[in-house]
């Protein structure tokens, strides 16, 4: 019955959902696995692989078809945009935001802490002359509000969201008491 089904007019669709699948897993996976999540990792990979085998095998069975190889080769290229999106809606992780302000630094640095935000201030040289910098380290999800807030009070910023390796200390890892 599924075989009959695979090779039908339905086969190349079930391999596009199943690539689309199978490549989100996967594009998922490397974005945690970058971030060391060593839990949801192996969790991934077993239905990610689980997935592949089929999706492959179906192909091979069914090599002559071109719109097999279609589905699977379309599901790949969608899967990964896929990957992306729901790696980018579960935010998982720290973010570090680098703000260079000409003016009320001080002002904003405030504000910030007021919403929550740990802010470190430093004083620097731009192109132009002195600079105030507001140094933090946010969970991602909270990104695009301390940009709203930063493009709200000193819309002539320049910002700088980059992805920390690792993070030793600090407000948010505060070291524990034996």
């Amino acid at each position: 019955m599924l075989s009959s089904l695979l090779a039908g007019p339905a086969g190349p669709i079930v391999i596009f959902f199943l690539r689309i699948t199978d490549v989100s897993l996967a594009t998922t996976r490397m974005l945690l696995m970058v971030r060391n999540n060593k839990l949801l990792v192996p969790i991934l990979a077993f239905f990610e692989v689980s997935i592949w085998v089929f999706a492959v095998a179906t192909v091979v069975q069914h090599l002559s078809s071109p719109w097999h190889l279609l589905g699977y080769a379309g599901g790949y290229a969608t899967g990964n945009v896929v990957g992306m999106l729901i790696e980018e809606r579960l935010a998982i992780g720290l973010a570090t935001v680098r703000t260079m302000v000409k003016e009320g630094g001080a002002t904003l640095a405030a504000n910030l802490r007021e919403s929550g935000f740990a802010v470190t201030e430093m004083t620097g040289r731009g192109r132009d002359g002195a600079v105030e910098v507001l140094y933090s380290v946010v969970r991602r999800r909270r990104v695009a509000p301390y940009v709203r807030m930063v493009n709200a009070s000193a819309p002539d910023s320049f910002v700088v969201v980059d992805e920390p390796r690792a993070i030793h200390r600090g407000w948010l890892f505060p070291l524990r008491k034996k």
